[in-house]
C-alpha cells in the first residue's frame, strides 16, 4: 500500500471560493491558489514577492474537457501576474480564470531552480496530455549541479501530489495498465478487467479501474463514428480521434492506440459505443457477465462487512 500524506489547507478569507494555501508536512514548498477575481488580494500576499513557479488555468474555449494551462517562473511573481492580467492586445492573457503559485517557505529557491522546475513541469504536462499547454515548446534547462537537480525532482513530486487536491489534475500521472510496471515502481492495485461489446458493429473493448479512473485498454475496438445526439461526450470522442488515441481500423471501426483514462465508466462506454451509454450496465466483468455496477456494489458490501466485523 502507498503511504498516507498529510496536507494542510488554509482558507485565507474563510470561504471555499477564495484564496487558499496548501502545505505538505516535511516539505519546504508553499502553495497559494485562487480565482482571477481575487487577484487584487492575491498579489498583496508576501509569497508573490518571492521566486517561484506559477500556473495559469482556464477552460478550453473549443469545448474540450481539458483545461488550458500556462506554466511560468519568476523571481518576482507579483510583477509577472500583473503583466498576465493585462488585456490580450496589451501583452496579457485572457484565457485564465485561476492562478496557482508555488514558492518555498525557506526562500531557498533561486532563479536557476525555478527555470529548471519550469522546464521539468512543461515537459511533464505535455507528455501527460491532461491539458492544452499555452506555453508552446519547452526549453530544456539543465544548468544545475547534480545535487540541486535531485532536490528539484523531489520538489516536482510534491507539486504533483498537492495540485490534484486543489482540483488541478493536469500533472497527475497516468498509469498504463496494458504495460507491465517497473519492478522498482509497482503500480497501484487495479480492478479485474471489464468487457464492453456491441457485436453488431464489431465493437469489443476492455477496461480496468485504476487509481480512481476507468481505463480503456490499448487495442480495444470502438465505434467508427459518433452516432449519438450532439453534445455529451461527442467532443471527447472527436478529441481522441484528433489526437490519435482512436485510430481508424479495418471494418470501419476505431482502435485505441494506447491506454486512455476516463473520469467514469459511462464516459468510457460512450466513447466506445459512439453514443451515450450507462457504463455501470454496459461494462461486464470479464468471463462472468456481471455488470460493473453489480461488481462495485459487491466490493462495497464486502468492505462494509469487514469494517463492521473489525
Amino acid at each position: 500500500m502507498t503511504q498516507g500524506r498529510s496536507i494542510r489547507l488554509f482558507l485565507v478569507d474563510g470561504t471555499p471560493n477564495g484564496l487558499l494555501t496548501a502545505e505538505i508536512m516535511n516539505w519546504t514548498g508553499h502553495v497559494l491558489t485562487g480565482p482571477r477575481t481575487k487577484l487584487t488580494e492575491l498579489v498583496q500576499r508576501p509569497e508573490c514577492g518571492r521566486t517561484g513557479i506559477y500556473f495559469l488555468v482556464g477552460p478550453d474555449l473549443e469545448g474540450s474537457p481539458r483545461p488550458q494551462v500556462y506554466i511560468g517562473e519568476s523571481d518576482d511573481v507579483r510583477t509577472r501576474l500583473k503583466q498576465h492580467n493585462r488585456p490580450e492586445d496589451k501583452g496579457g492573457k485572457d484565457f485564465w480564470e485561476k492562478v496557482c503559485l508555488v514558492t518555498s517557505k525557506d526562500q531557498n529557491l533561486t532563479k536557476a531552480h525555478v527555470k529548471y522546475l519550469e522546464s521539468l513541469l512543461i515537459q511533464s504536462a505535455g507528455e501527460l496530455g491532461r491539458c492544452k499547454l499555452v506555453n508552446g515548446t519547452a526549453h530544456e534547462y539543465i544548468n544545475l549541479p547534480e545535487s540541486d537537480r535531485a532536490d528539484m525532482a523531489f520538489f516536482v513530486e510534491q507539486i504533483r501530489t498537492v495540485l490534484p487536491v486543489l482540483g488541478l489534475d493536469f500533472l497527475r500521472g497516468r498509469p498504463m495498465p496494458s504495460h507491465p510496471p517497473s519492478i522498482l515502481k509497482p503500480s497501484p492495485a487495479a480492478s479485474p478487467k471489464f468487457v464492453a461489446e456491441v457485436p453488431r458493429y464489431g465493437i469489443k473493448a476492455y477496461g480496468q479501474e485504476l487509481d480512481g479512473e476507468f481505463y480503456v485498454l490499448e487495442g480495444s475496438i470502438a465505434r467508427g463514428t459518433w452516432t449519438g445526439v450532439d453534445g455529451g461526450y461527442q467532443s471527447l470522442y472527436q478529441q481522441l480521434c484528433d489526437e490519435g488515441v482512436l485510430v481508424e481500423d479495418e471494418n470501419k471501426v476505431r482502435r485505441f492506440a494506447s491506454d486512455y483514462a476516463f473520469t467514469s465508466p459511462s464516459a468510457a462506454a460512450a466513447v466506445v459505443s459512439g453514443r451515450s451509454a450507462n457504463g455501470r450496465i454496459h461494462w461486464k466483468l470479464e468471463g462472468t457477465g456481471q455488470t460493473y455496477g453489480a461488481w462495485q456494489d459487491q466490493q462495497v458490501s464486502a468492505a462494509a462487512s469487514m469494517s463492521k466485523e473489525g
